[in-house]
């Protein structure tokens, strides 16, 4: 029997090469794959002594060659043609791939990219997984001790793990195809090409999606980090589908603010926001904005959980909690909660991404609404000027109503929500509720709209309610209108120049 072994990733190489010599195979290999194995005590076969060839163009060529690949391809039935050729088959390749997409990810030039995309290994690949009746195929080294243990038990069911090999053999190479592909793509084309290739691997499987009667699994999209998917979860019961959309709802947000903040999210709709100079005070804030919705919801702090914080959090049912870090006296309280989801989320959630919505039978792609509020073109439309407390609580009122669904308002004041009106079919309907929701504590308080007023309606009812200062992206054709309506009623009003749908 006989290995050719040519890895980039060496991990656990020695290991496997070692159980396989001790099968009786013979051991072939390559340039960098070679030396590791010698200088690791084995017998290894260089791979020009079975070609008759050496190495050339700085190792561009190694294998590419018929009496390796015929060696890979031939079936149990072509072994006697293989024979009069005099070439002698080869039964198990492992070989995984130049670090195309980790290159490219450290800012390497195009020369550098190019000298990266492997040609000779994902050919053996293929070919051996085309071929996998016969012929093992390993394309990753967390296979090598599955591998080893059939290997040495026999049976059928070493076929049916070739058969799994060889599919995840042709996932990685088109994996790794994909890489390339977007990478040329981009470069290009730009953000949107001609095609575009998503490399998915599972992470989990979930219980079931949205409701009991779905399906559903966690996949991390290849070359991409996440704060969600690079969470340790530190107590609880697994994560559900739900549970991921809701974390990464209250994870943008609470990302979006400097100061300590809590963010207590329901539905992928903040209920409860609040930001102070200490997270107690933030968490008592974002809680008494809304008590009822908290329950069975998830909350998501921006500072490491202390004692205080801890204690208050104690005494609700939450289904997720996540921080970035957690003090051990308030691990200790809350990881008594055995339904209680504690995640350690190790970065903010920062920077640009592409936003996928899925149709059947397509994709629709945009940028992400990462968009900053740009200072500069803030503008005082009415007579009136916010005062510096409402400038503070207009801009932590438009943090806030981006991430409700639209039509959204949202009615804050001292860094604390206190109304929130989402997903309505009429902007008046979205304000009409986020008003009533603060009631009495909307007098002195802000408003903060993801669109334009199509009318005046808005700010007249603001008005009645006591709102003192609105935040709005403009652009109506009846701005004039509701520019008036503010300066009748004394309420200042700031057009943002950007609109933040959430639909």
């Amino acid at each position: 029997m006989r290995a050719l072994l040519s890895v980039s990733d060496k991990t656990g190489l020695l290991e496997f090469a070692r159980g396989l010599a001790n099968l009786g195979f013979e051991l072939i290999s390559t340039g960098g794959t070679a030396r590791h194995l010698r200088d690791g005590g084995l017998a290894v076969k260089p791979v020009e002594e079975i070609t008759g060839f050496p190495e050339v163009l700085a190792g561009r060529v190694k294998t590419l060659h018929p009496h390796v690949h015929a060696g890979v391809l031939a079936r149990e039935d072509q072994l006697d043609e293989l024979a009069a050729l005099r070439i002698e088959p080869l039964d198990l390749v492992a070989v995984n791939l130049y670090p195309f997409a980790e290159t490219v990810a450290a800012g390497a030039e195009p020369a550098e990219a190019l000298e990266q995309i492997d040609i000779g290994g994902p050919t053996l690949l293929r070919a051996a997984a085309k071929n996998h009746q016969r012929v093992w195929v390993v394309a990753r080294p967390e296979d090598y001790p599955e591998v080893l243990a059939a290997l040495r038990a026999g049976g059928a069911e070493a076929a049916a793990l070739r058969e799994r090999l060889a599919a995840r053999a042709f996932a990685h190479t088109a994996a790794y195809d994909a890489a390339i592909a977007g990478w040329f793509a981009e470069r290009l084309e730009g953000r949107f090409p001609e095609r575009r290739f998503f490399a998915l691997e599972k992470k989990a499987d979930l219980r079931y999606g949205e409701n009991p009667h779905q399906q559903a699994a966690l996949y991390a999209l290849r070359g991409e980090e996440g704060p969600l998917l690079q969470a340790r979860q530190l107590a609880g019961k697994p994560m559900s589908f739900n549970n991921y959309g809701d974390a990464e709802a209250a994870w943008n947000l609470v990302s979006a603010f400097d100061e300590p903040a809590a963010v207590a999210m329901k539905h992928q709709n903040p209920c409860g926001v609040g930001v102070a100079g200490e997270l107690v005070t933030a968490f008592q804030k974002a809680y008494d904005a809304d008590p009822v919705s908290i329950f069975g919801g998830i909350v998501a702090l921006n500072r490491p959980l202390d004692a205080a914080t801890a204690a208050k959090l104690k005494p609700l049912f939450l289904e997720v909690l996540l921080a970035p870090d957690y003090e051990p006296e308030a691990l200790e309280l809350l990881a008594r909660k055995k339904n209680l989801r504690v995640l350690q989320v190790p970065m903010r959630a920062a920077g640009d991404y592409l936003d996928v919505r899925r149709l059947r039978g397509g994709l629709l792609l945009q940028d992400a609404d990462v968009a900053p509020l740009e200072e500069e073109k803030l503008k005082v439309v009415t007579k009136a000027a916010p005062s510096p407390s409402e400038w503070r609580d207009l801009r932590f009122a438009w943090k806030v109503v981006r991430a409700l669904r639209s039509n959204a308002i949202s009615v804050a004041k001292d860094g604390q929500t206190l109304g929130a009106g989402m997903g309505q079919t009429s902007r008046i309907d979205a304000a009409r509720h986020a008003l009533d929701q603060a009631g009495e504590a909307a007098h002195g308080a802000v408003l903060a709209s993801d669109a334009f007023f199509p009318f005046d309606d808005v700010v007249k009812l603001a008005a009645e309610r006591g709102i003192r200062a609105i935040i709005q992206p403009g652009g109506s054709k009846r701005d004039a209108d509701s520019i008036a309506a503010a300066d009748a009623a004394g309420i200042a009003m700031v057009f943002t120049g950007l609109r933040v749908f959430r639909h």
